[in-house]
């Protein structure tokens, strides 16, 4: 089994997706295997990854639905990068028809679904990233109940530090009613970080003086770097500009990070 980690915050727009991708490229560049699992509907990373819909596509809706040991195994995609590396990564996609599982939060034991359906489907991969959409409601909870460790991700913001916290709080009081009572966050990223704003820097210390240890180094700086590959659907080896180069070390850095600090599985 793959170590499974989801990727989450409260709160929308605080670069999530984006950390939990350069992440998997990152490990990938590492020589890791990684499965990918989109959890949001709006399915940003399925797109940056060059994924494309075409008839009859399963991805993480319709493994959801089914509600079968393994059944995740037949919505495993490769990526569209070009890359030697992206070769071991791997995407479970997702699109709008994902928020139909919203209404199944009310059936005993749907939190499970993902469960059921990762069960020997992830056995070939080192890591599984699971990435969350906005929120913690089932789709989320689908994701939490499958995961061995959480990372919140937030901004050098007060309403995204908030997100985080509430993270944190409900993955403490919850977990035994997603039947994973051994879940942990195991660390929490600032990104999008302009060190020379005052305001970065209040913030920043703010969230280290309520996460304390959690916190990782190191912290994402805010670089037009990532929102052009991001928008563009590129590998971070394609990043270009004076700031290409920290925006790579930034992530191997952050994936040396991960895999001194992950849960050992």
């Amino acid at each position: 089994m793959a170590r499974r980690t989801a990727i989450l915050n409260n709160k929308g727009g605080v670069g999530k997706t984006s950390v939990a991708m350069r992440l998997a490229e990152a490990l990938a560049r590492k020589g890791r295997r990684v499965l990918y699992v989109e959890g949001d509907a709006q399915g940003n990373a399925t797109r940056r990854f060059g994924v494309r819909w075409c008839e009859g596509m399963q991805g993480t809706n319709e493994a959801v639905k089914a509600d079968q040991v393994g059944i995740v195994r037949q919505s495993i995609h490769r990526i569209g990068w070009p890359e030697d590396y992206a070769d071991r990564i791997r995407l479970v996609p997702a699109w709008l028809e994902l928020d139909d599982r919203i209404m199944e939060a009310g059936i005993p034991g749907s939190h499970l679904r993902l469960v059921k359906g990762l069960q020997g489907a992830d056995d070939d991969f080192d890591e599984t990233i699971l990435d969350c959409p906005p929120s913690l409601s089932h789709l989320t909870q689908l994701a939490l109940a499958a995961s061995h460790q959480a990372i919140a991700v937030t901004e050098a913001e007060q309403d995204s530090i908030r997100g985080a916290r509430r993270v944190l709080e409900f993955i403490a009081q919850k977990s035994y009613a997603l039947h994973n009572e051994d879940l942990k966050v195991t660390g929490v990223v600032m990104t999008r970080m302009d060190a020379t704003r005052a305001v970065d820097r209040a913030q920043l210390a703010s969230a280290r003086e309520i996460f304390g240890d959690l916190m990782w180094d190191p912290v994402i700086p805010r670089i037009n770097v990532y929102k052009e590959i991001d928008t563009n659907g590129q590998p971070i080896t394609k990043a270009t500009g004076e700031k290409a180069g920290t925006a790579r070390a930034s992530f191997e850095l952050l994936a040396e990070t991960f895999e001194k600090r992950s849960l050992t599985v």
